[in-house]
């Protein structure tokens, strides 16, 4: 692909340093639809990224459109922070009926603002205030969001610097096979809860993604996190699940945490929510932990009454037949997965390891500077694709769950051409 290089001068002069996938893909994108982006000039790009999990049913899906449409068209509520909307109550039946009750999940349901860290800062200020404690554990290579609260319990020095004050109250443990299968799981967790002379502050609760996506695409297993479980009910913790990214149908199910059979105690959910990249987030938790008094935890933006319009109706298209949503992510993963064997199998010196579950995938390379270099070539191929990990050694694979079969093929062959022509 031949690209003229874009006016890029206001975004250089008037907008902040702290941009950061924009120096990636040095183009002005203009349009998008399904599984494609376009920039200004005209150019495709077939996008493996879908606004970092935000976009699992693509850019402009045709049904959500339409249905935000008609209901801005019809002078529907835009801003209404808590209060009672015809939009609000259409989704929150929809959520109940179509995910909740099927999965027998008792989860009250509170609008926290509108991006995961403000899920994830209501979910671990609830956690303190039942349980009467301040400490939080988290795992290495975590990541819960930039605001404070979030930050303490992430893992990435980079971000965590960004604080500029102690980040305090959070102690990380290893996250499933952080230490590469050497010791028994949570021996060292359980050994700090037990001894009284630890230094360990009893804590109130745990925080955990059962896929760490920025981290480098870590898949904790299901019975890792069956054990993790029963850790925090033996020790009185309440169990977390950040499932911002990993949520709404990412790995399969609609929540991450199913395939283990777990029902955590709160579980955060944004990104994709509101199916067309419209800011929303959900804070989920068990009945008897809404002690909340009325205004305790509020924002101006905690209502968004179009993103409850097009999250409803992406449940009611795409999840009504939960298992056929299901079925077509594990089967599109597969596909995934086996290219991404072959190119293991062609690149063995260079690829340590390639991992992930439904559509979120991560190949690690040895040279930790070779997935920056991947990712570029890609985008002058015309795919978008990102890095992660701590020292972004991992090309993670993001596609929209509505991606086709073929469109997935083209995207997996752009990406083996990319790590040939950067060996």
């Amino acid at each position: 692909m031949t690209i003229t290089q874009p006016d890029l001068s206001v975004f250089e002069t008037l907008e902040s340093e702290v941009r950061s996938y924009c120096r990636g893909w040095p183009t002005v994108f203009d349009r998008a639809s399904g599984s494609r982006m376009y920039d200004e000039d005209g150019h495709e790009y077939l996008d493996f990224f879908a606004g970092a999990g935000s976009l699992n049913y693509g850019h402009n899906n045709p049904v959500l459109k339409r249905a935000l449409i008609d209901y801005l068209e019809r002078d529907g509520v835009t801003h209404g922070l808590d209060m009672s909307t015809s939009a609000k109550r259409n989704f929150l039946e929809s959520f109940q009926n179509i995910v909740l009750r099927p999965r027998d999940l008792p989860y009250k349901v509170m609008f926290p603002g509108p991006t995961g860290t403000n899920a994830v800062e209501s979910a671990l200020k609830l956690a303190r205030k039942v349980k009467g404690r301040e400490s939080i554990i988290s795992f290495t290579n975590a990541f819960h969001g930039m605001s404070l609260g979030s930050l303490a319990v992430t893992g990435n020095a980079f971000k965590r610097a960004g604080a500029g004050i102690p980040l305090v109250h959070g102690t990380p443990m290893p996250f499933d096979n952080y230490l590469d299968g050497r010791t028994p799981d949570f021996i060292w967790f359980e050994r700090l809860l037990e001894d009284s002379g630890s230094g360990l502050n009893t804590p109130a609760a745990v925080i955990v993604e059962t896929v760490q996506g920025e981290g480098g695409i870590n898949v904790a297993r299901a019975e890792w996190l069956r054990k993790l479980a029963d850790v925090c009910e033996r020790w009185d913790m309440l169990l977390i699940v950040d499932d911002i990214q990993m949520g709404c149908g990412r790995t399969g199910a609609f929540f991450s945490f199913e395939e283990a059979g777990i029902t955590p105690d709160i579980v955060t959910v944004s990104k994709s929510i509101s199916g067309y990249g419209l800011p929303m987030s959900l804070c989920l938790f068990k009945p008897e932990l809404d002690i909340w008094e009325p205004g305790e935890h509020n924002g101006t933006f905690r209502g968004n009454n179009p993103a409850f319009v097009t999250a409803a109706a992406a449940l009611e298209t795409y999840w009504t037949d939960g298992p056929a949503m299901e079925k077509q992510t594990l089967a599109r993963g597969q596909q995934v997965c086996e290219a991404l064997g072959a190119l293991h199998d062609e690149h063995r010196e260079e690829i340590v390891e390639y991992r992930g579950r439904g559509l979120v995938w991560g190949i690690e390379f040895r040279d930790k500077e070779r997935a920056g270099k991947v990712a570029k070539r890609a985008f002058e191929l015309g795919l978008l694709i990102e890095t992660s990990g701590p020292e972004s050694e991992v090309v993670k694979l993001l596609p929209a769950l509505t991606i086709t079969s073929e469109e997935l093929e083209e995207g997996l062959r752009t990406l083996t051409r990319a790590v040939r022509e950067t060996a």
